[in-house]
């Protein structure tokens, strides 16, 4: 059952939403379905791997410009946009990240399907997410002023969300940069659909892991400790003990391992870099713990099987995302439960690892959301997108900023 103060909210969004600057931003999103569609065929076709993503940032910077935004990059490498000179307002941001997991070789592998359907890495995951940032500006552009909400909207394109980024981007919005201590609350755009919230920051930590030893040639030399074979333990280890049971989910992955030249050398180097994550900080220790104790054990059998050169480990950590919660009574979550509610959705709380662990960890209002449309395939070359209803998810997004840019206005009255 909603709570009064959703009910207060549901009861006045369906007069905000006929006031005129907001209904014709509504309206602008069933319009112009084919200019998103190509804005997102575009940007997609642009290779942003993590640390890698200036050309699509440029690209990103320059559509804005070309919609009257003003623009600039920040020293992260963020794409920051307002649709209006800034004012020294209170900000809310909208953002989305810019990097993929999996690039397109070229442009030719980002293809529409005859249904509508986009494939290819990162058409999703975050496509869908860049494209709402435009369609956002544009609309909002294309509208009668929505009060004076736009010069308190903040529109970002941020880096460093994926793989070892380590969310830099978004530490360097909510830390170093000068807009900080403005910006209010974050509405996170991730990935398509709109059948979930992500209000619970999931933490996590990155570990590199690495053996090395003298190598030498397979026959001549067998006996010198191998670190792939060492490595290959650890894995072994750490998979036999690692049983999660009840409690916390959590989860711990090797997704990466590399080493050796040859199938008839033994390697000098072997590495693997091991996500964990957890539900609970507690069991985050412990599986760091066991990581600890299966690289310290595999190391020890690898050097007592050995009859010649011994080897050395070494665990580096590579990536820490911290954790944190909304308040089920925050203003976000209240505006965005009401918003739903008026559009008859009826999303999941979701726990996951977005840009928003960094402001739900400092304490400040953030929620993850889809941007509309289905979705699939994530962090495969098999990704895809379908257009079929991301006009709601965008009006899901326009109304709540809708709110909150409401309530920034009231709380600078007083």
């Amino acid at each position: 059952m909603a709570s009064g103060a959703e009910q207060a909210e549901l009861g006045s969004i369906g007069q905000l939403a006929q006031a005129r600057g907001v209904r014709e931003c509504l309206q602008w999103f069933t319009r112009e379905k084919q200019w998103i569609n190509e804005q997102h065929l575009q940007l997609c076709r642009i290779p942003a791997p993590t640390f890698l993503e200036q050309k699509r940032a440029e690209w990103m910077a320059e559509q804005f410009r070309a919609l009257g935004c003003q623009v600039e990059i920040d020293r992260a490498g963020n794409v920051l946009a307002c649709l209006e000179p800034d004012q020294g307002s209170p900000l809310v941001a909208l953002t989305a990240h810019l990097d993929t997991v999996l690039v397109p070789r070229n442009k030719d592998e980002i293809l529409v399907e005859p249904d509508g359907r986009l494939c290819g890495p990162g058409v999703s995951d975050n496509g869908a997410g860049l494209a709402a940032l435009l369609a956002v500006a544009k609309a909002m552009k294309s509208s009668p002023p929505i009060e004076d909400a736009r010069s308190r909207l903040l529109l970002v394109a941020s880096v460093g969300e994926e793989g070892e980024g380590n969310l830099s981007g978004m530490r360097y919005l909510c830390g170093a940069s000068a807009l900080a201590p403005r910006i209010r609350s974050f509405l996170v755009l991730d990935g398509a659909g709109t059948d979930r919230v992500t209000c619970q920051a999931l933490a996590s930590r990155r570990f590199e892991v690495t053996f090395t030893g003298p190598g030498g040639h397979s026959w001549t030399d067998y006996g010198n400790g191998n670190p792939v074979h060492a490595l290959g333990q650890t894995i072994a280890l750490c998979s036999e003990k690692c049983c999660f049971g009840n409690g916390a989910r959590s989860s711990f992955n090797f997704g990466t391992i590399e080493g050796g030249a040859s199938i008839n050398s033994i390697p000098a180097i072997a590495r693997g870099k091991v996500d964990v994550r957890s539900e609970s900080n507690r069991r985050i220790e412990e599986l760091v713990e066991l990581l600890t104790a299966s690289v310290e054990r595999a190391l020890e059998i690898e050097n007592q099987r050995a009859t010649g050169g011994k080897l050395a480990a070494k665990i580096r950590e590579i990536g820490s995302r911290p954790g944190g919660r909304l308040d089920e009574n925050a203003p976000l979550l209240v505006f965005l439960r009401a918003v739903d509610a008026h559009l008859g959705l009826r999303p999941h709380p979701d726990s996951a690892s977005t840009d928003a662990n960094i402001p739900l960890s400092l304490g400040l209002e953030a929620v993850t959301i889809g941007a509309g449309g289905q979705g699939g395939g994530a962090h495969t070359p098999a990704e895809w997108f379908h257009p079929e209803g991301r006009d709601l998810g965008l009006k899901r997004i326009l109304l709540t900023l809708a709110l909150l840019l409401r309530e920034e206005l009231v709380a600078r009255s007083w």
